[in-house]
């Protein structure tokens, strides 16, 4: 294994102009969750075209997930690949880079597999955004027989553990009785029942412990000003530390919800949506490792006061096997952060392009140090024996 690091290295810069193109090219045809059939072709592509890699495709039953396996050794280390774009803004979370750097380090590390003993899988996870892919192909078995997995994240923060929390949404629906506006006193208004439950979560907020997000949106709630709306819908979703957390704040939205219907006199359902985030637990021999081989790029690590991020279906594989979710910034104003068109552009530019380049090369060389690491190799292949 003589400079194996110094190989995976070089196998990297070769085939980096190839990942950064297809960094360019997922960011230039952005779809949404579920829908992202030309972005995982393209990435299919990229690693088919190898001669590396063995492709299972539609896998949990989700026509844009896969699995692209190279090497026969038996630590088995996975590369998440996300996918989904935002309606309306294209790549504001900058998934092509989060794809194609997660190429990168598979290209790199393939050539070398069965040296370093590993079997290298790249996971193409479709619908992060909403819908969480990884919640269905974790529960699916989709991870089952993998050691350890890693994905590198586009901020504003260079942050090797951030808090990543738990989150889950609801769709909450009142049927009241239209009516015309002239003619009040027969109708039961459905949009009023938002508005009282809206008021009623404004005044619990208070009462919740520091760090409890409830967002909501108003998603339907009358069509004309002077017909009084039979039918509105709110989508709410909470966030906090961990998933049980979150559940137990719920119970406490709900009655205001409730609350809602019963000052108005409408009914109302509740449906649970099918994104589920769970909270992130971080491994912690894999984060130094990462630290130091990002550290040796270009990249510094502050100790920032503040950690705390959104939520990511990673954090539901992390539950389930050892893994790692970095954040590596852009150099980004800070109100142009995630989820923004600014967010979007610099993910297709230089700053994009800097990100699959260290993001990329980070992950490779860690996974090839735990390969070489006796004692992290052990552990992770003995957790999985005896779990």
């Amino acid at each position: 294994m003589t400079d194996i690091n110094g190989r995976v290295k070089r196998e990297f810069e070769k085939n980096l102009d190839l990942v950064t193109e297809l960094s360019h090219r997922i960011s230039a045809h952005p779809e949404p969750a579920f829908e992202e059939h030309e972005t995982s072709a393209a990435i299919v592509a990229a690693l088919e075209n190898s001669g590396d890699f063995t492709i299972e495709k539609g896998v949990a039953d989700l026509p844009t997930a896969f699995v692209a396996s190279a090497g026969s050794g038996d630590l088995v280390f996975g590369v998440c690949a996300e996918m989904d774009a935002l309606p309306g803004i294209g790549h504001g979370c900058g998934h092509n880079v989060i794809a194609a750097s997660a190429v990168g380090a598979a290209l790199a590390l393939a050539p070398f597999a069965d040296e370093l003993g590993l079997t290298v899988r790249v996971f193409g996870t479709p619908a992060e955004e909403s819908g969480t892919g990884k919640e269905i192909m974790v529960n699916r078995g989709v991870f089952d027989g993998t050691h350890a997995a890693i994905m590198v994240h586009p901020s504003l923060k260079d942050v090797v553990t951030p808090q990543l929390r738990a989150a889950r949404s609801w769709r909450v629906t009142y049927t009241g009785r239209g009516g015309h506006a002239s003619r009040p006193w027969s109708a039961l208004n459905a949009a009023d029942a938002t508005v009282v439950a809206q008021t009623a979560i404004g005044l619990l907020r208070q009462q919740l412990r520091d760090g409890i997000r409830v967002h909501h949106v108003v998603k339907e709630a009358g069509s004309a000003v002077n017909v009084i709306a039979d039918h509105a819908v709110v989508d709410c979703m909470i966030r906090g530390d961990t998933i049980n957390e979150v559940d137990e704040v719920w119970e406490r939205v709900r009655r205001c919800f409730d609350a809602g219907a019963i000052a108005t006199g409408t009914g109302v359902e509740f449906t649970s949506l099918p994104s589920v985030y769970r909270e992130f637990r971080h491994d912690q021999d894999l984060a130094p490792i990462f630290e130091s081989h990002a550290k040796a790029i270009g990249r510094t690590f502050p100790d920032y006061p503040d950690k705390t991020f959104g939520s990511t279906d990673m954090g539901n594989v992390s539950l389930r096997i050892p893994a790692l979710h970095p954040m590596l910034s852009f150099d980004l104003p800070t109100e142009e952060g995630n989820h923004t068109a600014a967010f979007a552009a610099a993910a297709a530019g230089p700053e994009g392009d800097r990100f699959v380049h260290d993001g990329g090369l980070a992950m490779a060389l860690t996974i090839a140090d735990v390969a070489q690491s006796g004692p992290v190799r052990r552990r992770l292949i003995g957790r999985a024996s005896t779990s």
